[in-house]
């Protein structure tokens, strides 16, 4: 997902075993597991064993790995998949080479009022899980200066996107908790999105294209009703371990 690399499971896994398949030098390599229960329901174990309430770059791998393995014949589909922040309406539509593109009815956000730490202005924008952004004009190496402290301002962590308005659309660093800097974020992209409209820096209902490090996503803030994120999903590889 833009690479936010994810091991698709269909059984259940201690988080130990997570954080060992993780492990980019002595595992499978990857930014979390993303269990798939019958329902179908998703599960989200972050590389640190940690279980965060919901990953949107996650759940279009999950309906792109539905859609190819679960049985799916049209080249076009909705499916609803389970997850700790509720039920997610899901629209898929395969393209070539195993790739599949998914849209997600990711639900309303809730954008809190600015507040001032350090010289960020940060507006707290909850998609299911936590999320500050700011929209200061940062450079690159921000993120690292300020994600892991910013991640630590409220109990259970907060996920960081530091972004700029470029272009029509908006460029973005993602510090995620449990994770680290990452290529990419779907609820961070809702986030920076709904803050944008929230703020007047954006149109509500009018397509944002927010460029992360490892790709776009395409995002759509309604006046009410859900926010809608637009991206790919791509299998990798199959394969089996022990554990």
């Amino acid at each position: 997902g833009l690479g936010n690399d994810f091991i698709v499971v269909t059984s259940s896994i201690e988080p130990e075993h997570v954080v060992r398949l993780c492990d980019r030098h002595f595992g499978i390599g990857a930014d979390g597991v993303l269990i798939v229960e019958p329902g179908p329901r998703m599960i989200v174990i972050n590389a640190d064993g940690s279980r965060p309430e919901m990953c949107g770059n996650g759940l279009r791998c999950v309906v792109g790995h539905l859609a190819e393995d679960e049985g799916a014949t049209e080249d076009e589909g909705e499916l609803s998949v389970a997850t700790d922040a509720g039920d997610k309406r899901c629209h898929y539509r395969r393209g070539p080479a195993g790739s599949v593109e998914v849209s997600v009815d990711m639900g309303p956000a809730k954008v809190d009022a600015p507040f001032t730490h350090r010289r960020f202005e940060l507006t707290p924008v909850n998609m299911g899980n936590p999320h500050v952004v700011s929209f200061d004009d940062h450079e690159d190496a921000d993120l690292d200066l300020i994600g892991p402290e910013l991640q630590t301002l409220i109990a259970g962590g907060v996920n960081v996107e530091l972004c700029r308005l470029r272009g029509g659309g908006v460029d973005v660093a993602v510090w995620e908790r449990g994770v680290g800097r990452t290529l990419a974020c779907g609820t961070g992209a809702c986030a920076v999105a709904a803050a944008a409209c929230a703020r007047g820096l954006h149109r509500y209902g009018e397509p944002l294209a927010v460029r992360l490090p490892g790709g776009t996503l395409t995002i759509v803030v309604p006046a009410s009703g859900g926010v809608v994120m637009t991206g790919p999903a791509e299998r990798v590889f199959v394969g089996e371990t022990g554990l």
